[in-house]
């Protein structure tokens, strides 16, 4: 009996593991990703539909809080060196988003059984909250810049500017501008691959 529910115990593991997606093996080029996670270009184009946030934005907040890897999250500090601590940030996922602002998602979309760990939730996820701060604070969902500001600092951070005292977040943001605009050149140069693939299939 005790060797039955080891066996179990065992395979359940085995089998959460397996659900874990992995992470693209090249985070550098949109197309290389899209290529190798052949869902994934749909659902950020499913997002840039319903919200009207580009797909290259989306990809590129993504890729700066998570590098795409599913179960991302922030270190965990150690007391003493050694005795594990709780973490800063309840931040998780692909978006890393904080456990409030999830729920915050869930209510105000009434999209229940979303998770932080699915690429197509977490997509959705990134549009509904650009789409948020271009209402409440008026940036334009092409704005990339703005919107990670927004994004990394809340809706009332933004508001009053509490950026301007971290110069290395502005830097941040700037990276993520730059990283949408190479995305967005290299989805140009396969988005008829993709489109073609999307129709096939």
């Amino acid at each position: 009996m005790l060797f039955s529910l080891k066996l179990a115990f065992i395979t359940c593991l085995l089998l959460l593991t397996a659900c874990t997606a992995s992470q693209p093996k090249n985070t550098e080029n949109i197309c290389e990703i899209f290529r190798e996670k052949d869902d994934w270009y749909e659902y950020t184009k499913d997002t840039q539909e319903k919200w009207g946030v580009p797909i290259q934005i989306q990809m590129a907040i993504m890729h700066q809080e998570s590098r795409f890897v599913a179960d991302a999250q922030p270190p965990r500090p150690y007391l003493l060196g050694f005795i594990p601590w709780f973490r800063r940030s309840s931040a998780y996922g692909y978006p890393q988003a904080q456990d409030g602002t999830w729920d915050w998602y869930i209510k105000d979309t009434g999209v229940w059984g979303t998770d932080r760990d699915d690429f197509e939730d977490a997509s959705d996820f990134i549009g509904w909250y650009c789409t948020v701060s271009s209402k409440k604070l008026g940036i334009s969902k092409w704005d990339t810049a703005s919107q990670y500001l927004a994004y990394h600092e809340g809706h009332g951070g933004f508001k009053k500017k509490s950026y301007l005292k971290k110069p290395w977040l502005i830097r941040t943001s700037q990276k993520v501008n730059r990283r949408a605009s190479t995305f967005a050149k290299q989805l140009a140069s396969c988005k008829e691959e993709l489109e073609d693939d999307g129709w096939f299939w």
